[in-house]
Formats: structure tokens, C-alpha cells, sequence
């Protein structure tokens, strides 16, 4: 189904109707609502007679625009429409990489919608680690003549992800990690210890800025970025399970 925003472009999503909370699927970044996690998610809360929500950004899977195009602004206020215009009751954010980062700005933003939120892999702030740690002087010079550079992708179908000036600039304005994050909440992070995306130490940096007590973060010695084999499946699926337990029926 498509989603009309109110500039015109579209965005793809998935609703199964169900019990409450709810869960929504942020996908990571260059990710979209097809891949494994939230395909297992959304046969998991099928099973349960759950609410699941699934979505495109901006640029991505089968939504308008281009991928290049597109901000992290954006990107939340995509999430913010699918929660406002599709989902109904109170909801658990399951953030995927950049979608860690999209569920902490949707719950600021909409604090009395959400029950919890549910980390993989959350990569906050991730456009200023980039430009900090990730590029070369090379990619830094090709963004200032010609406001892109491309960064090797060594998943899925291995083409290079092209990063904008742009969504390094407007990057800048949501940065959550250099204040305390005002999210009161429980929170779940599941963070790998072999993740080559996202050092394991920033699931602690997240803590450390949430305000809210309830958090739990657990390192997976030997987890990937993605954890999506299926013994991190059965994991997510029992820390949502356990956190709806505490949230009510």
C-alpha cells in the first residue's frame, strides 16, 4: 500500500492489523521493509495475532524519490506519518541500524504512542561518525566539488551507497548523543561485538544519554551488524515478547 505525504511523494508500507502495542519496523539505512528481520517480524506477529507495520523511506524499496535525496528529517517524519496515518493504539519501535536512530527521534517527537523501543544494531548520529571516522580525504574532497561521494557496500547486491552533502549537513540537526535523550520508556539494544558498522561501545554511549532507567543492553559476542541469523531472530523475538509482557496486554 502507499502512504501520499504532503509534498506530493509516496511512501510503501505493510499494516497487519492485531492486538496492542503494536510493533513498527524501522529498516537500516540503503535497507527496506523486505529484508529478514522484518519478514521474520511480521510472520512472528502474525503468529501472535500482533499489530505489525513495515514501511519504505524516502528513496528506498518501493517508495518515491531518491535514495540520495533523501535526510534523516525526512526519514523520521516518514516514520512519524506511517505512526500517525496507519497504525493505531500504542506501539514498540523495532529500530534496525539507522532505524535506531529513526525510533529515538519518533518517540521524542510522539512520546505518548510509544510503549518501548527495541535497538539493533542502533546507529544514532551515524552521519557524524561517518564524516569524522568513515571517510577518506579523498570521499571528503568529492563531497566538496561535487556534493556526493560514494561509499563501498559489501552487502546485498554490493552497489555503492552515494552520500550526499546534504544528508551530512541536515545530519547536524538531529543529533541525539551530545545531550541527554529525553525518553522516558524501556528500551532494548541488541548490539553485536563483531559489528564492523557500529562499534558495540556506542549501544553503551546510548544508555549512558537516555533518561529513562529501564534499559537493558546486551552484547552478542559473536554478532554481526545485521543479526538476522536465526538464533538473533529467536532473541529479538523474546526480548519484544518480554517487553509487551511488562507493557500490559
Amino acid at each position: 500500500m502507499k502512504l501520499l505525504v504532503s509534498d506530493g511523494h509516496e511512501i510503501a508500507y505493510s499494516h497487519q492489523p492485531g492486538l496492542t502495542p503494536g510493533i513498527i519496523f524501522c529498516s537500516g539505512f540503503n535497507s527496506d521493509m523486505r529484508g529478514t528481520k522484518a519478514e521474520a517480524l511480521a510472520q512472528w506477529c502474525l503468529a501472535n495475532g500482533r499489530q505489525f507495520t513495515r514501511f519504505d523511506y524516502f528513496g528506498h524499496g518501493q517508495s518515491s524519490g531518491k535514495f540520495v535525496d533523501g535526510t534523516i528529517g525526512r526519514w523520521r517524519d516518514d516514520a512519524l506519518a506511517v505512526l500517525d496515518e496507519v497504525t493505531t493504539g500504542p506501539q514498540i519501535i523495532v529500530g534496525s541500524s539507522m532505524g535506531g536512530w529513526i525510533m529515538l527521534l519518533v518517540a521524542l517527537a510522539r512520546p505518548e504512542r510509544i510503549s518501548a523501543l527495541v535497538g539493533i544494531a542502533a546507529a544514532p548520529d551515524f552521519t557524524e561518525q561517518m564524516r569524522k571516522t568513515r571517510l577518506s580525504a579523498e570521499q571528503l574532497d568529492d563531497l566538496s566539488a561535487r556534493g556526493f561521494c560514494d561509499l563501498p557496500n559489501c552487502y546485498d547486491d554490493g552497489e555503492p551507497y552515494r552520500i550526499s552533502s546534504t544528508l551530512l549537513e541536515e545530519g547536524k540537526n538531529h543529533l541525539v548523543l551530545d545531550k541527554p535523550i529525553a525518553i522516558q520508556c524501556p528500551v532494548r539494544l541488541l548490539q553485536g561485538q563483531c559489528d564492523e558498522d557500529v562499534p558495540w561501545e556506542h549501544a553503551l554511549a546510548i544508555a549512558e544519554c537516555l533518561v529513562t532507567t529501564d534499559v537493558e543492553v546486551t552484547l552478542l559476542k559473536q554478532g554481526d551488524h545485521r543479526l538476522s541469523e536465526p538464533a538473533d531472530l529467536w532473541r529479538l523475538f523474546a526480548v519484544i515478547d518480554r517487553v509487551l509482557q511488562e507493557c500490559g496486554p
